[in-house]
């Protein structure tokens, strides 16, 4: 009788998502849409007045980590999501996120946007189902732009702004300043449209550069990345203390000094996830409540993905005196329910990690010199957190504080990869490197851009 109240819960959670406002009228559980053009597979619904959600919908075939790519290309052109919902068969998915721009600033690219969703979702080909083995992306060239110009602050992030607005991914960077007041930055990108390859493209990326550095510039060339790429691996070494504070994989109570939250922020460490299996006969709900931040759909998706769990139904609630809720049904990759005990706990431990600590901010001394840190879990899949360099540099710009140097780098630690941006401060009146209560506050203050608080 429970088993059959379970079918019956499961089943009207499946109705209430099929009516969702803009559902597809010809969405089969069991079944393919009929009629299914390409161009209709993400269909961008933008909102009526100011201030409005857009409403961005993705139906196509299911794989695992779907969501989890759509939630990275959404917060990789600089969107929120407010809420969602997500219904699958294994076969088929269909999804829908109501999104707002982080920053009313902000020009989002429409067209671009729905370009990009639409080359992260399978193919709609029939012998797509016959052969669901997955396909490894090949990898996009890498190119390297090289500028000597004059320094000024907050150069450095508006020189990344214009890498966002044309849709080009900084794989790695190198920022030096020279004694007479020159700055010498080598960019290795890659272009998210893949066209860097034409002249056209080139010449647009050079001439956006040139209107943002003005007459300081000296010298700029874009060119494909040689040996110099190899020649730059980037990579650190860190004091075992630092390291501990970047790359542990356990929440602890006891802040460090280096990371103390302002008060306000002290609420960003709770988080409640439960797992009940009594609701459904093959999956397992997972219910998690949680302080609201930027990037937090994408975070609980990328660590299902990586865990290689699927998710059958899901639906992340609008944001509530600034929390959210969030209730997922999923299934391991055999099709079953995580019944397992020490699973489930392995499962929400990470989940709660993930959500609550994406993000590692550290201040630290190395010698004389003071460096910022920042690092972020890769995914297994070789991509990184995007808008991380854009939301350091934008920090910091708003702080006064000048870059004398900047590096990104993977670096292997916890048995997992990061990604590890480097920043070398220079001294500021307003903020003495030295002094903790400034520490503190550009340490905040960059935890409070990347975290959207």
């Amino acid at each position: 009788m429970k088993e059959k109240q379970s079918g019956d819960y499961v089943g009207q959670q499946t109705k209430d998502y099929l009516n969702i406002p803009g559902g597809p009228a010809n969405f089969g559980i069991s079944g393919i849409p009929m009629g299914m053009q390409s161009d209709d597979a993400v269909l961008i619904q933008k909102g009526k007045k100011p201030g409005e959600p857009h409403l961005i919908t993705v139906n196509c075939p299911d794989q695992t980590g779907l969501g989890c790519d759509i939630c990275r290309t959404i917060l990789d052109f600089g969107l929120y999501i407010t809420k969602g919902d997500i219904l699958t068969d294994g076969k088929w998915c269909y999804i829908v996120l109501w999104v707002v721009p982080h920053s009313s600033s902000l020009i989002v690219r429409w067209t671009s946007l729905k370009n990009r969703l639409l080359s992260v979702c399978p193919s709609c080909s029939i012998s797509f189902f016959f052969n669901q083995q997955p396909t490894c992306p090949s990898s996009s060239p890498v190119y390297l732009l090289k500028f000597c110009c004059l320094d000024r602050k907050g150069l450095l992030h508006d020189v990344t702004q214009v890498f966002c607005e044309l849709e080009l991914a900084i794989q790695r960077v190198k920022v030096m300043t020279t004694p007479d007041g020159r700055v010498l930055d080598l960019f290795f990108v890659t272009d998210n449209m893949e066209l860097l390859h034409t002249k056209q493209r080139q010449d647009e990326t050079c001439e956006q550069l040139h209107a943002v550095l003005g007459e300081s510039c000296v010298s700029c060339e874009l060119k494909l990345a040689g040996p110099e790429y190899e020649s730059h691996p980037g990579s650190f070494s860190f004091p075992p203390v630092i390291a501990e504070e970047l790359f542990r994989c356990e929440l602890s109570d006891v802040e460090v000094h280096s990371q103390a939250l302002s008060p306000d922020m002290a609420k960003l460490k709770k988080a409640n996830v439960t797992m009940d299996n009594s609701l459904s006969p093959s999956q397992t709900l997972v219910q998690i409540h949680c302080v609201d931040q930027k990037g937090l759909l994408y975070d609980i998706m990328r660590t299902l993905k990586d865990c290689n769990i699927q998710v059958s139904y899901g639906r992340s609630s609008s944001a509530s005196k600034g929390y959210r809720d969030l209730d997922l049904f999923i299934q391991q990759k055999d099709g079953k329910k995580i019944v397992d005990i020490e699973k489930q706990s392995s499962l929400c431990s990470r989940l709660k990690v993930e959500m609550l600590h994406p993000l590692r901010v550290v201040i630290a001394d190395r010698g004389p010199d003071t460096e910022l840190l920042v690092a972020n879990p890769v995914e297994l899949c070789g991509k990184g957190r995007p808008r991380v360099f854009y939301d350091v540099t934008l920090a910091l710009k708003t702080l006064g504080i000048c870059i004398f140097s900047a590096e990104i780098a993977r670096h292997s630690a916890s048995d997992r990869e990061w990604e590890v941006y480097w920043f070398l401060l220079d001294e500021n009146c307003q903020f003495p490197l030295s002094n903790v209560v400034a520490r503190n506050q550009i340490v905040d203050r960059v935890r409070r851009t990347l975290m959207g608080c």
